[in-house]
Formats: structure tokens, sequence, C-alpha cells
């Protein structure tokens, strides 16, 4: 019985694998996993079927002195580094290693279906929502006449949520912010922030009154966007019981996020500025209505003062000293007014009550 040694069995699978693979294959794959080590790349290449079921699985490697020039690219290309979570076309050579065993040696990537695929998980995001009847739920909701009070949700150091907090801070009007930190980008950043709206709805149900949710981050690239395209926060935002804002800093794309919020800005300052602007708005109208109050308030008083004034020369009018003074005298004869002749008896000691004093009769 003939007998190999584990290497010879390994330079036969490795003349095998040359000879059956002598070239490079342009392969679909998500990356699952990926580190940098001495300037080389390592990754971990996946594709998934049915319900997110993993059906392969291959180790790929991007050497030093290909992997500068292709991050490059493919940076300048979509606007961010490689990452995990990506789907990518790369061209690949198989390699078999005695030591390391089989895997992929990256030599090229196509950024252009990165790319067209984000779009494409964009728009089926968008068709789901529809049929879930979702898309516009937001637009029905109302924001209060005043919004201070403000549940934000974003990365504590990001340069975005610092100038959001000063422009609110430098307006004449006292914000109240509260931050729910979460991750705004990468792999775990849905999760994340869905864990954040979930915090706020907790402090909602315990009476904690806010009048808007914040959803801001700083700028990035395209591919930084695609948590922001998945189906479960959007369908979460769109359902949400408070009004969402966002300004996720990008000036060119709109995410499904964007779609589904109820006001969807470009920038955190933007928002910054649209929420002071608000109030200046607010105040404008309460300074108009302030001033229409105080002018009806005028005229109420007004009409008053002249009903009190007819008032007061229709009891001057009627008053008995008006009346004395005209000529007229009050008879009382034991104390009751006389008003008939009928009234008293011959003999009887009347009064005559005039305006400067009383004379006194005797009825004959």
């Amino acid at each position: 019985m003939k007998t190999l040694t584990l290497s010879q069995l390994s330079d036969i699978i490795e003349a095998s694998l040359e000879k059956a693979l002598p070239t490079t294959y342009w392969v679909v794959a998500e990356i699952a996993s990926l580190s940098e080590k001495s300037g080389h790349l390592y990754l971990d290449l996946v594709e998934k079927g049915e319900r997110g079921l993993m059906v392969a699985r291959q180790r790929a490697t991007c050497w030093q002195n290909r992997q500068q020039m292709l991050q490059i690219y493919f940076e300048q290309e979509t606007g961010t580094r490689l990452q995990a979570g990506l789907q990518v076309l790369v061209e690949v050579e198989v390699h078999f290693h005695s030591v390391y065993g089989l895997s992929l040696n990256i030599v090229n990537i196509d950024p252009r279906f990165t790319v067209g695929d984000l779009a494409r998980q964009r728009q089926e995001t968008i068709l789901r929502l529809k049929k879930d009847g979702v898309l516009e739920m937001q637009q029905g909701l109302v924001l209060p006449t005043i919004v201070r009070r403000l549940a934000v949700i974003s990365a504590v150091g990001a340069a975005g949520y610092g100038d959001f907090c000063e422009q609110l801070n430098e307006s004449s009007y006292t914000f109240h912010t509260t931050l729910f930190e979460a991750v705004m980008q990468g792999e775990n950043a849905e999760q994340s922030i869905i864990a954040a709206l979930q915090q706020i709805y907790d402090q909602t149900e315990e009476g904690i009154h806010y009048d808007a949710v914040i959803i801001i981050r700083g700028g990035g690239a395209t591919t930084d966007l695609s948590c922001f395209d998945q189906y479960t926060l959007c369908a979460l935002c769109a359902q949400f019981p408070l009004p969402i804002i966002t300004g996720i800093g990008h000036t060119r794309d709109v995410s499904v996020l964007d779609l589904v919020s109820h006001l969807a800005l470009k920038t955190p300052t933007a928002v910054a500025a649209w929420l002071i602007k608000r109030l200046d708005g607010q105040a404008t109208l309460i300074d108009e209505l302030r001033m229409r109050l105080k002018q009806t308030a005028q005229r109420q008083i007004m009409l008053r003062q002249h009903r009190i004034d007819l008032l007061r020369q229709r009891l001057e009018s009627c008053s008995p000293e008006r009346i004395y003074r005209l000529g007229y005298t009050l008879l009382t004869a034991n104390g009751k007014v006389v008003r008939s002749v009928q009234d008293v008896q011959k003999g009887q000691t009347i009064t005559s009550h005039l305006l400067d004093g009383q004379i006194q009769s005797i009825v004959q």
C-alpha cells in the first residue's frame, strides 16, 4: 500500500487546483468579517440563502501590494472603505497552502456592484414598506406648537451632535435635549438605533414627555447610509408614536429613513436651524396675539368705561339733589312719603325736604 506524507498530499492538492483552476474568477459574496494585519487584509466571504442561512464560506486574503491600491480605488468610487456587511464583486485566485489550507487571493474588485446592490436593497425596502401601508404614517403625526423637549439619537462624540447642541445653545431659546447614544454607522448601527428608540418609547410609557425624536449623525459615505435603508429600522420609525426628524449628514442621497420620517433635513445643523426658526415663527405669532389681546382689552375697557359714564349720568339725572335743584320737594308725613292728598289729614304735620333743609307745615 502506497502511503503519502501530509505535505506530499498537500502538494498534490495544490498542483491539482492549479491545473483545474488556472485562471482567476469573479465571485459575488458578502464580507462577513475583515481585519488588517501587517498591511494585509484578511476576510471571511460568505453567501447566504433563504432566511439568511449560510450556504458557503471561504477565507480570503488581499496582500499588501494589492490591498492599498484596491482600497483607494474602492473608496474613491463608493465613498467608503471595505467593511463587514457589504456585498462585493471580487476577482480571486484559488490557492491552497499546505499549512493554511484553501483560501482565495483577491486581485481585483468592482465597486459598481456594491453601489448597485445597495440601491437594489433600498428599493426593496421601499416597496415592502408601501405594501405594509406604513411608508407615510409619520406624516399623520402633528408636531406640538412649541418643540423644545427633544430625544436625540446620535453618537456621543460625533462632530454632528456637537454642532447640533452648540447651535441650539447659542439661540435665544431654551431647549431640553436628552441623548440616547447609538452607533450610527457600520454593521451594528441598525440594532443600536433600534435599542435607542426602544429606550425613548419606554420613557414615554413612564410619563416622560418628548416633543420629537431627532436622529442625527455627521457626514459619511454612501455605503455608510446602508443601515438607514434597512427594513426593520425604517418600519419601526415609520410607526413610532412621536414625530421623527432626521439629519443624517449627507447632501446627495436620501435614505429610506428620510422617506419615512416626519421631516428630513440634510445635516444636524440644518435640524437645529429649523427648530430655532420654528420657534422664531412661534414667537412672532405670540407677539401678534399678545398685541391683539392688548388691543382687544383696551377696547373692552373703553366700552365698559363708556357704559359706566352713561350709567353715572343716568343716576345723576335721577338723584334727589338734582330734583331739589330744579325746585321740586319731597313731602313726608310720619316718616312716610306723601304721594297723594289722600295720604294726609287736616291738622297733620308734614315735612317738605329741600336741597338746603326742611320745612314743616300743618295741613289746613
